[in-house]
């Protein structure tokens, strides 16, 4: 061949490089003939030595915002101390052998000493209660974990300046069962904690991981509506379900952390965890990255709500119930309060002592969502819609009703439902349609309720849709009661239309739906679907994907009421508020004309008897030209115009300086000519 032939010529330089390349070609043939013969078996067995284990990673749960941006529900970091077993595995085999040694030794000694009890040697049976068993190596190694372990974490308290303490049970249970993931010694590092560990040389073994959990920045600011987690480590649909281990994670049990869970929770990640025949960790790598979930933006107004929240509790810190602020015209809730309420915090991050008991409060209920979740009678405010009613079946508003006196009580009015007496509260005369609805006159709206029927009371309080849901995305949504036409064409009295006249008997309805039928009067007829989620968008905005924005204003139907009807109402609800023998005047503010209608409901336990009062006011404003509807209702109130007039007032006052706060910014952001 040509190579061999120019190796015969007489080049020295020549045949030195030949012999160094042939001498290279056979360590590598040498090379790969011992890693793939003779080291075949070793490579094999310890590769069976070894196994992967998977882990779930959560994802980064997306915000909660106002609608100005304002966090309601966040991610923050917090930073744990890990304890990686893998690492103290060298010195733990140290005092094993230590201990082990020292084992062997004690018995070797009994066993001598029992020889020379015996005076002769022991026999091979005798022998073997002095020696080591596999349950005293078990029992010494893992001795020997933990005071290495103890050691390790002691000597990190220190560092930290806290006394840490480590529990032997809970370290064997997570060598047993979680060997391949780091044991933590203290969630929730303080940050000087943080740095102080950082500060000084290294311990072996131990190290600080942050995570993300999720706080509540503003407490129990919206807690409600916000809602809160459960721990919920399982797979979302569509991803992977079969891991080794799932790293913590939550779901949103109530509010919209449950019903934009989907939205907010994002996509889990894994990993994977390379340990030894032991089940230590030796490498991880990431399969996935996970995939952080979407922002939400809610309809809610920070500032206002906080507003309303400050306003609500009137007798105290006992105080029980509603408020609920909501645009007219676009359906968009701009408050929704409920006391007394809970701070969504503690279900993450565990409960003061006492709160637990205050939760379970039979009477307090706190979590509760008392504007959407609770059935309450509405009393006069419901005569709204009697007087609606009553107009399009033809009552003329200046007729004139006589309220007869009661024979008891002369100084006040009664009306007579075969032989049941009704008391009117509003004294004995004459009535027209704007003086029965401000003096809120019983006999008045019962009359001219009977006079309507029952079944176009059914028909209209259907186009408001009462006893439905209004399909608020916070799975805390009851439907509310009211009779159908099937029910009132069977076994229905006077007696039972009498007390739906008055807001009372078989109906009952939550907070919400009342200021749904009271923005309905307001904006001439439109009943609207109240929105509480604006929009949803990714936790980092991608360029060209636009935030899906719910649309606003969707009209869940039209009141086929006559126009000049919805403006009688609205004037008699002026006076309500304006006129000085009206109940809401206590809600008056100066500059802005307010419509309202206060309500008092009783509350009978299962003998009739009288036990409690629901008080009410329903309102709207401006007059000219209205925009928000609010309605507050409180438990065990006084009167709905002693009571919950005044808490409107103080709403009505924030809604007044957040008109001023948006008119200053507009003008700000308005170029200068």
């Amino acid at each position: 061949m040509l190579i061999f032939d120019q190796l015969k010529k007489n080049d020295p330089q020549l045949r030195v490089l030949a012999v160094v390349v042939f001498s290279g070609l056979a360590i590598l043939f040498a090379g790969l003939w011992w890693v793939q013969i003779v080291s075949a078996r070793d490579y094999q067995a310890n590769l069976q030595t070894q196994s992967y284990r998977t882990v779930r990673i959560p994802a980064a749960r997306g915000k909660i915002l106002d609608r100005h941006g304002t966090p309601l529900a966040e991610n923050r970091p917090t930073y744990t101390l890990n304890l990686y077993l893998e690492e103290l595995r060298p010195l733990a085999d140290e005092v094993y052998s230590e201990h082990l040694a020292r084992l062997r030794a004690a018995r070797q000694a009994e066993m001598e000493a029992e020889e020379r009890r015996l005076g002769r040697p022991l026999t091979r049976v005798e022998k073997r209660r002095f020696n080591v068993t596999t349950q005293d190596r078990n029992q010494i190694r893992q001795q020997a974990r933990y005071e290495v372990a103890s050691n390790i974490v002691w000597q990190t308290g220190a560092r930290l300046g806290q006394t840490l303490i480590l529990n032997p049970d809970q370290l064997k249970r997570h060598y047993e069962t979680r060997l391949a993931l780091p044991y933590p010694v203290l969630q929730n590092l303080a940050p000087e904690q943080v740095a102080r560990f950082h500060e000084q040389a290294g311990i072996v073994g131990v190290d600080i991981e942050m995570q993300s959990s999720r706080v509540y920045p503003h407490h129990t600011s919206a807690a409600h509506v916000v809602g809160y987690l459960r721990r919920d480590d399982s797979s979302a649909v569509g991803e992977e379900a079969s891991f080794s281990y799932r790293l913590p994670d939550y779901r949103g049990l109530v509010g919209v952390e449950a019903g934009c869970d989907e939205h907010l929770r994002g996509r889990a990640g894994a990993k994977s965890v390379l340990v030894n025949n032991m089940g230590y960790r030796h490498t991880e790598n990431i399969w996935s990255p996970a995939e952080p979930g979407n922002n939400v933006t809610l309809t809610l107004d920070l500032p206002l709500q906080q507003a309303v929240e400050r306003a609500l509790p009137v007798m105290g810190p006992a105080t029980r119930g509603a408020a609920v602020v909501m645009d007219v015209h676009s359906g968009d809730l701009l408050a929704l309060a409920s006391i007394p309420a809970f701070n969504p915090n503690y279900f993450a991050q565990g409960f003061p002592p006492g709160e637990i008991d205050r939760l379970n409060d039979p009477k307090l209920r706190p979590q509760i969502n008392r504007a959407t979740q609770e059935n309450y009678a509405p009393g006069s405010i419901f005569k709204t819609l009697i007087g609606l009613a009553a107009l399009e079946a033809g009552l003329n508003p200046d007729a004139i009703y006589t309220v007869p006196p009661d024979p008891q009580y002369p100084h006040r009015g009664c009306i007579y439902i075969g032989r049941r007496k009704i008391i009117d509260l509003a004294e004995p005369g004459p009535y027209d349609f704007r003086r029965a609805l401000i003096r809120s006159s019983n006999a008045y709206f019962v009359t001219n309720g009977l006079r309507a029927g029952m079944e176009n009371i059914v028909r209209l309080a259907e186009q408001f849709h009462l006893g439905e849901r209004t399909g608020l995305p916070t799975r805390q949504e009851v439907a509310g009661i009211f009779p159908t036409l099937k029910q009132v064409r069977s076994g229905w009295t006077d007696g039972d239309t009498a007390n739906i006249c008055m807001g009372q008997g078989r109906m009952a309805v939550t907070p919400l739906q009342m200021t749904v039928m009271i923005a309905a009067i307001a904006n001439g007829g439109k009943v609207l679907w109240p929105r509480l989620i604006h929009s949803v968008e990714p936790m980092e905005p991608i360029p060209g994907h636009p935030p899906t924005v719910f649309p606003s204003g969707r009209v869940r139907s039209h009141l086929s009421v006559r126009p000049e009807h919805l403006r009688t109402i609205r004037q008699a609800m002026l006076a309500d508020v304006e006129d000085p023998s009206g109940t809401g005047r206590a809600a008056a503010v100066p500059g802005l004309r307010i419509c309202g209608k206060t309500g008092t409901a009783q509350v009978t336990d299962e003998r009739n008897h009288v036990v409690d009062h629901t008080t009410w006011f329903a309102a709207f404003a401006p007059y000219e030209a209205p925009r928000y509807a609010v309605v507050v209702m409180i438990e065990s109130g006084g009167s709905g115009g002693a009571t919950c007039a005044p808490i409107a007032r103080n709403i009505f006052l924030a809604l007044q300086e957040r008109e001023r706060t948006q008119s200053t910014v507009a003008a700000a952001a308005t170029p200068s000519p």
